[in-house]
């Protein structure tokens, strides 16, 4: 009778998520106390106006947190962290065009507002030829929805705004 009910609502209970979905979605529900302490502070546009991910998928890797619209990365490495593994994480997100920006746990526990400036300064400071991989201009949406822009404003909410 369950798959009757859920037939009604328009749920199919035979489909699944892809492996990379699932995997993210386990890392968000696992994060440590300092990721969840810096997800906080940079969740809702709190940071500049951007729109952070957390436990992005890109590629065969996950980003800790990742701003999609401005291609930059945020990593919070801690103890248990390979350095060769990062190496190899930083030079595809590079190559895929992503600014990465590391922040150790130590740093976040001695003083999250510093951290949270140093992240606003990186994500702000443009470099004045984009990388080649790099979009040439802000992603849009094919149903004029949320798109990432500084400042928060949707392309719905410029049109409407400017009425």
């Amino acid at each position: 009778m369950g798959d009757v009910g859920n037939a009604v609502h328009g749920i199919d209970s035979g489909w699944m998520h892809s492996p990379e979905v699932e995997r993210a979605r386990e890392l968000r529900n696992n994060m440590t106390k300092v990721e969840w302490f810096v997800w906080s502070r940079l969740r809702g546009r709190k940071v500049g106006g951007y729109k952070f991910r957390r436990q992005v998928p890109i590629g065969p890797y996950f980003a800790d947190f990742a701003c999609l619209a401005a291609r930059f990365v945020v990593e919070v490495d801690g103890e248990g962290h390979d350095a060769d593994r990062d190496a190899r994480k930083t030079a595809l997100l590079e190559a895929r065009g992503y600014r990465v920006y590391r922040v150790n746990v130590q740093e976040v526990d001695e003083s999250i507002d510093d951290v949270m400036d140093s992240i606003y300064d990186a994500l702000t400071s443009w470099n004045p030829s984009p990388h080649p991989a790099a979009p040439a201009a802000l992603p849009t949406s094919p149903h004029g929805g949320e798109v990432n822009r500084p400042g928060g404003q949707s392309s719905a909410e410029t049109l409407i705004s400017s009425w």
